[in-house]
């Protein structure tokens, strides 16, 4: 007689019957603290923009917090466990499509590093060679060689921005307190930064195989 709003329900009815009636019932049901997860699924579940992978993983740890609070009282004649479960297979899944994802930008990105290094280490071992031809090749082959320059250091500055980004999304969420936005790395800094990187990465490969 007093509901908020009457049955039948829909998600979203019963979001707002939680909020509205969380002080004088179910407060008492469950942690009062609880609230912000209901407010949570609220606000993300009926916004008018698509969900990313972070979205969907906050949203199921969220619906699992609530369905294990709520657990503590009743199993609702079982259909809570069910829903429980679940949600836990829907996690499951998802971290598993990040995983590859992972995988496969990491893949993609030592393919770059590998190609890159072995072209400046060529460079690197024929200056004699260079400076003894230079004088009889054509004037567009110089400017192919800076273009390559070029292209090679648009490349690494590609991948350090990603990975600062990707850095620095991580530390926010750890601790935000925590994250000063440091100055731009110089694109040396940068290059000698992905080399250490390629070879932890190779290291731990290699771990892996044995």
């Amino acid at each position: 007689q007093i509901l908020y709003l009457k049955p039948p329900w829909t998600l979203a009815n019963l979001l707002k019957c939680y909020k509205k009636h969380w002080m004088a019932v179910f407060g008492y049901v469950v942690p009062r603290s609880l609230l912000s997860t209901i407010e949570c699924l609220s606000k993300h579940l009926y916004a008018d923009k698509p969900f990313d992978s972070s979205t969907v993983r906050i949203l199921l740890q969220e619906s699992k917090t609530l369905l294990h609070a709520f657990s503590c009282r009743s199993d609702y004649n079982g259909i809570l466990p069910k829903a429980y479960a679940e949600v836990t297979k829907l996690c499951e899944s998802l971290g598993e499509v990040r995983a590859a994802l992972v995988e496969q930008d990491l893949s993609e990105d030592i393919m770059v590093l590998s190609e890159n290094a072995a072209c400046e280490k060529m460079e690197a071992t024929t200056p004699n060679l260079q400076s003894t031809e230079e004088k009889e090749l054509h004037p567009s082959f110089h400017v192919a060689q800076e273009n390559r320059h070029q292209e090679i250091w648009s490349v690494l500055e590609g991948v350090w921005n990603t990975m600062n980004l990707y850095s620095i999304e991580l530390f926010q969420k750890l601790d935000p307190s925590s994250v000063t936005m440091a100055a731009k790395a110089s694109f040396e800094e940068a290059f000698l930064g992905l080399q250490k990187l390629l070879a932890a990465v190779k290291d731990i490969h290699e771990g892996i195989g044995r």
